[in-house]
């Protein structure tokens, strides 16, 4: 998606302890007794805040350049990148091998838009739609092979979960199922079985990131960045963390993992990943389109085209 919006304000508070002193007052003008009395009142306020410190460090390394403006996946050996309406495959030098144009040839459903996508044992998911005036439909899980790029299946969405767009998803390798994001209501995230396919349910975000774009499971956590930095105001993307509990847990605490402060310009943030050989941290940008109100409003001083770029970090637990 590409509408921008000025980030949200999250602030820190921390627990106060207040001393009132009353001073007192006397009828009795035969008391000698006049002082003020002093009342020592401790009020307490032992109010959290959600946003604690990143679980890891980032050390930028480097960014290469690519054709598609969606989502990052690696296996290790390769990355796989998403445009709106195609995938790519690269090697790890960030040469361009294949290229499927038509992901969407051999759908039972018309879809018009690919978000962030993930891979999993030889095969890519993307998640597919058509969107259409700010609101998805026929969404589904759609499957490609990763060393063709060919189309392979699709799993249905359950319309009734509340989800109305798909920007991006990711494989849970642990439990075997599939997170979805949506973009236009981030409220929760919404999570399939990879094997069949079926509904399980969804996961209320606290607070909640702002524009979704891309998800990644890693080690427990679920990562996902929100193109919630306005470009026009220089503002920087960010990237959020949630915790994943048992299945009866309805809704979680969602923290901040990192601030965006190294791309060369702001822009929008898309999709992510992590290297499972190397431990990189991979996140997709774009920059030099003007965008307002999610319309494209030409360029950027200096530039004239978009610039899809990988950033690549070094990831270290603190």
């Amino acid at each position: 998606m590409i509408m921008k919006s000025p980030k949200p304000i999250m602030a820190i508070l921390m627990a106060t302890s207040l001393t009132v002193t009353i001073a007192g007052c006397d009828d009795d003008d035969d008391d000698d007794d006049n002082s003020e009395s002093s009342i020592e009142s401790p009020i307490e306020s032992p109010i959290e805040s959600s946003i604690e410190s990143p679980i890891h460090s980032y050390k930028f390394k480097k960014t290469f350049e690519v054709e598609g403006r969606q989502g990052i996946a690696t296996d290790g050996d390769f990355y796989y990148v998403s445009g709106s309406t195609a995938l790519y495959k690269y090697d790890k030098a960030g040469t361009l091998l294949l290229t499927n144009d038509t992901p969407f040839a051999h759908f039972d459903k018309p879809a018009n838009h690919l978000g962030d996508i993930d891979v999993y044992k030889g095969e890519i998911y993307t998640g597919g739609e058509t969107f259409v005036d700010g609101r998805g439909t026929n969404i589904q899980i759609a499957i490609y092979d990763a060393q063709t790029l060919d189309y392979k299946r699709s799993m249905d969405w359950n319309p009734d979960s509340g989800q109305v767009e798909v920007s991006g998803l990711a494989v849970d390798r642990d439990r075997k199922t599939v997170w979805m994001t949506d973009w236009v209501n981030g409220s929760y995230i919404y999570q399939y079985d990879l094997e069949s396919g079926e509904y399980i349910g969804k996961l209320h975000l606290q607070p909640v990131p702002q524009y979704q774009q891309g998800i990644f499971y890693w080690e427990d956590y679920l990562y996902i960045t929100a193109d919630d930095g306005d470009a026009e105001d220089n503002e920087h993307d960010h990237c959020y963390r949630v915790k994943i509990e048992p299945s009866s847990v309805t809704a979680d605490q969602v923290a901040l993992e990192k601030t965006f402060t190294e791309v060369k310009r702001t822009g929008e943030i898309e999709g992510l990943a992590v290297d499972p050989k190397t431990g990189e941290f991979l996140v997709h940008f774009n920059r030099g389109k003007r965008v307002v109100l999610g319309m494209p409003q030409g360029f950027y001083p200096g530039y004239d085209r978009e610039i899809h770029e990988i950033y690549v970090y070094e990831m270290s637990k603190n």
